[in-house]
């Protein structure tokens, strides 16, 4: 059984202005997704900025998380790391939280081998008891996780279950569908490819669309598990420009400042990332009026 079916929010991490984590307009945004039918909460990945994140913050968010959502609907925490141990220790003590899940990124920077990533995300999972998606994103790690590689470990590695999805190949993607046989729970990692993925037999999505739009993402899967592909489509295609508004900077830039823009207050960016351009942020405003969330 997946961990979840239809929309998680890769969730933000808001900040003070001192750069310190703001507790209390985090329970608000938990809040918020939670009402807004958000179907899973991924904390802690690369929209909650954990790699500017100190191991203590890193779990302590991680903790709060758990506490402020009370098992209303799944949390799934970013543990991945490009050092093995480092990876086992978020894992081993995410776990302890009660957490209902992992993500574990392809590690950065090293540039491992199909072996090495097949002997890191072992040893994570074997240090665990709990079930494990794998989060494939080449363009922020330089390593790209094959198809054949995801089903070795998942035939052979009992709680890896499934895959977030976020290289861009839907070609990569139909050929993982093809040889997984229904075998691995898929999500598209991209929020432009979400019906395209579910076309192929995906479990749902992966989603920093969600942070602005909860409810009209969660209706993006609801509609095609529904049977509804045309409604489905129909609401992908409407936030064609706003998901393009949303990473024609560096995610998760252009998210937090959607949701300033709200009156979210999701605060600022801890450095190397930094404000937004302005003539992307009047992309950003005009695409968010266009679909009427703004």
């Amino acid at each position: 059984m997946a961990i979840f079916e239809g929309a998680g929010v890769a969730i933000v991490t808001p900040f003070h202005e001192d750069g310190s984590v703001n507790y209390e307009k985090f329970a608000e945004l938990l809040e918020e997704q939670i009402q807004n039918e958000t179907d899973a909460i991924i904390v802690c990945g690369t929209t909650g900025e954990s790699s500017t994140l100190t191991h203590e913050e890193h779990l302590d968010v991680i903790k709060f998380c758990v506490e402020t959502v009370r098992h209303r609907i799944p949390v799934v925490a970013g543990t991945g790391s490009n050092c093995t141990q480092t990876a086992i220790y978020l894992s081993k003590e995410a776990e302890k939280f009660g957490v209902d899940g992992l993500l574990l990124v392809t590690p950065y920077y090293n540039k491992a081998t199909q072996n090495g990533l097949f002997e890191h995300f072992k040893q994570i999972a074997d240090s665990v008891g709990l079930p494990i998606i794998l989060y494939n994103v080449p363009s922020r790690t330089g390593c790209n996780i094959l198809p054949q590689t995801v089903c070795r470990l998942c035939s052979e590695v009992h709680n890896i279950v499934g895959i977030k999805e976020a290289s861009g190949n839907i070609a990569q993607i139909a050929k993982l569908a093809s040889l997984s046989k229904g075998k691995i729970d898929i999500y598209s990692g991209n929020d432009d490819h979400i019906v395209p993925v579910l076309s192929l037999g995906g479990k749902g999505v992966i989603s920093v669309l969600s942070n602005v739009a909860p409810r009209q993402t969660h209706e993006i899967c609801a509609k095609f598990f529904a049977g509804d592909v045309a409604g489905s489509c129909q609401e992908q295609l409407r936030a064609i420009e706003l998901c393009e508004a949303l990473f024609c900077e560096v995610n998760p830039i252009p998210v937090k400042t959607a949701l300033n823009l709200m009156g979210k207050e999701a605060g600022s960016l801890r450095r190397p990332l930094c404000d937004m351009e302005e003539a992307n942020v009047e992309r950003l405003r005009t695409a968010m009026v266009n679909y009427g969330i703004l």
